[in-house]
């Protein structure tokens, strides 16, 4: 099993079209877009989405750290002391959960379809 690692970071962001339009004349990052509030580069590699729907956005960046085996980093991570802030829910692509290490970051984890 390879290690986990962080593949992918959510930023949160007021209005979806001026953020992709910013990274993408900055960086020359190609959005693709999923919804009229959220759009993600996909290089497979280390990829950044943006979240423009409130209800749904964090308040920081969220790293998201992909796995072989959701539940059982599920449990790890309530073992270890990590606080569920959002259980197992499914999105195009995969399953996640968020949570709050000991220290209040927010991370989550995802296993991919």
């Amino acid at each position: 099993m390879p290690t986990p690692r962080v593949t992918f970071i959510e930023l949160p962001a007021t209005d979806i079209g001026s953020a992709g339009s910013f990274y993408a004349e900055v960086f020359g990052w190609a959005l693709t877009g999923f919804g009229p509030s959220y759009a993600c580069t996909m290089t497979g590699d280390v990829d950044v989405g943006l979240q423009a729907d409130r209800s749904e956005a964090t308040q920081a960046p969220l790293p998201v750290i992909q796995v072989d085996d959701l539940e059982a980093m599920l449990a790890a991570v309530k073992d270890a002391g990590g606080i569920i802030v959002r259980p197992i829910f499914a999105f195009p692509g995969g399953r996640r959960f968020q949570f709050t290490d000991p220290s209040g970051n927010e991370l989550a984890v995802m296993q991919a379809d």
